[in-house]
């Protein structure tokens, strides 16, 4: 595969982090001495990304986009709907990162397409809360408790297959009731689950690839 998207937009109004560091955007943040987002395309081109969108409704992140030589896409209201979005012009397999991972590694991504068996429709990336403590100390984390561990999200998502829609159709439906609890609970959490318990990013020997035929149909 060769495409990969980059959410670098926001829900609105100032984002406080960005704010902060006196940039517009989050994915606009300067760390040594390069954008976030630079570090995320740096990174995926380093992984053999030819393709790379970047889906924003931010005319700085456009600009820089261009100025980076990706291709700027336009926005939904949410991250869901904007991966559909890209989902939708590019098509499968579309390899999804967020703009402000300037800690993402071209061995990493290499290590997760290559580990992701061909019958897979969806995968995603998760590291375990030691290999994060290890590899990136300072960062702060959520965790998800499974009986092999405690383990986190790595941001980065494989779209594989056109079945791969179901997977959005259920993301969506988790952003749109993500204040409504009562309504995620008739959500069937063995997908979701199965969603997220996926690969360790940090530590190679622990890498497992997530199969959904089953979950998708």
């Amino acid at each position: 595969m060769s495409t990969a998207l980059v959410l670098a937009g926001n829900r609105g109004g100032i984002d406080p982090v960005a704010a902060y560091a006196g940039a517009t955007d989050k994915a606009l943040i300067e760390i040594d001495g390069q954008t976030m987002l630079a570090h995320v395309v740096a990174a995926l081109r380093a992984a053999g990304m030819t393709r790379i969108l970047v889906s924003t409704a931010s005319a700085p992140v456009i600009a820089h986009a261009r100025d980076l030589g990706v291709e700027p896409i336009a926005a939904g209201p949410g991250p869901s709907a904007s991966a559909r979005i890209a989902f939708v012009a590019a098509g499968a397999p579309l390899l999804v990162t967020t703009g402000d991972h300037p800690l993402l590694r071209a061995e990493w991504i290499e290590a997760f397409l290559r580990d992701v068996p061909a019958s897979t429709d969806v995968a995603a990336l998760l590291a375990r809360r030691e290999s994060i403590e290890r590899d990136a100390p300072p960062t702060r984390r959520t965790y998800l408790r499974f009986a092999d561990g405690d383990w986190s999200g790595c941001n980065l998502f494989l779209l594989a297959t056109p079945k791969a829609v179901a997977a959005l159709d259920l993301w969506e439906r988790v952003e749109r009731d993500r204040k409504r609890p009562w309504r995620l609970a008739l959500v069937p959490l063995l997908p979701m689950l199965a969603l997220a318990k996926s690969i360790g990013l940090f530590d190679r020997d622990r890498l497992k690839a997530l199969m959904h035929r089953t979950m998708l149909g």
